[in-house]
């Protein structure tokens, strides 16, 4: 197997390559090849990702379970969006569950791509150029190791060194929606393709959306290279909402059980969840600034010219109303009461 580097083949390692350094204890890795791996155990690793500014790497925390038995690989990947915890939490959990002497295949969990973003808990990349700018890290993929900023060449690193090399059989991106509203458990999926349907539908979740994909983003980057993938939102950034984690990690468990890696019968689903599907989001702005008033919240029924908000300034003055316009489920509400022109208010899951 080779692995595509600016377009010219590079021969990828037939085992795991090791740096030689340690952190904490844990080895550092700067390839990971699972079949190299010895079976039945649990295996942590930091991956060397891109340099600081100052020749120093950021370090990516990676778990490989793998099973006792060959199998399917399959990769979880949390932290893109370095205010988004709950799907990290709900990795770390899921990973604790398995019992790699039980297992058929391997889990690869990554335990947070982003890793300056997550330590000052910011959504974007926090980058030194031109006095400080940031990126989104989820309209990168597939990266560029040669790329012209550090975001692009960590998702380059990680696609080349960490994902590509492993035969993955399917893939989860997990999230939150960023710092200031709050989601529904849900899934965006691209449920024309049947295997990636029949993965959503194994998850509990409160909505799902059919979703062809948003160029750059992880999951789409990996269904274009013929991996089944999809995203899960859990909730609100910055906080960890338990019972959304729960049905995530219940979800993920039956991912695994349908693939034959783990033992057990499957837990809930989409058929038992009262799951809502829709292929849209209608998405509310603010058209002016003030004080927000929220008329409906997560998982309400509207219809079109249903009130879903008002907006007053310092006076109490109303200045602002606005209406769904479609019937549907609310997806997301702004949780912030002070509300910018231009700032999403209400998205309602529908159908076109």
């Amino acid at each position: 197997m080779t692995t595509l580097i600016n377009s010219a083949p590079v021969p990828t390692p037939v085992k795991t390559v090791y740096t030689g350094d340690f952190i904490q204890g844990v080895p550092v890795i700067s390839h990971l090849v699972v079949d190299d791996l010895p079976a039945g155990d649990r295996h942590r690793f930091y991956f060397q990702g891109v340099q600081m500014g100052t020749g120093q790497h950021w370090y990516v925390p990676v778990v490989v379970a793998k099973g006792r038995r060959p199998g399917p690989c399959v990769l979880l990947v949390s932290g893109i969006h370095g205010d988004e915890v709950s799907g990290i939490d709900a990795v770390q959990r899921l990973i604790a569950q398995l019992d790699p002497a039980a297992m058929s295949g391997s889990v690869i969990a990554v335990l947070g791509v982003s890793r300056p973003a997550i330590e000052y808990t910011r959504p974007f990349w926090p980058m030194a150029m031109q006095g400080g700018q940031s990126l989104d890290p989820n309209r990168v993929w597939p990266g560029d190791e040669a790329g012209d900023n550090p975001v692009t060449r960590q998702a380059g690193l990680l696609w080349n060194r960490l994902f590509m090399p492993n035969s993955l059989t399917a893939a989860i991106d997990y999230h939150t929606i960023t710092t200031g509203s709050a989601f529904t458990l849900f899934l965006f999926a691209h449920l024309g393709q049947p295997e990636i349907r029949q993965m959503a539908q194994l998850f509990p979740a409160e909505q799902i959306m059919d979703d062809p994909g948003l160029t750059g983003t992880l999951e789409t980057a990996l269904v274009q290279a013929g991996i089944p993938s999809l995203t899960v939102e859990i909730g609100e950034g910055r906080r960890f909402e338990p019972d959304k984690i729960a049905l995530a990690v219940e979800g993920s468990l039956n991912l695994l059980k349908h693939y034959g890696m783990v033992p057990g019968s499957l837990g809930r689903t989409a058929a038992e969840g009262d799951t809502v599907f829709g292929d849209a989001l209608e998405t509310v702005r603010a058209t002016a600034g003030g004080f927000l008033e929220l008329l409906v919240d997560l998982r309400d029924r509207v219809s079109p010219g249903q009130p879903v908000a008002r907006q007053r300034n310092a006076f109490g003055d109303v200045v602002a109303e606005y209406q769904a316009s479609v019937t549907g489920e609310v997806a997301v509400v702004a949780r912030d009461a002070l509300c910018e022109p231009g700032r999403r208010i209400v998205q309602i899951l529908y159908t076109k």
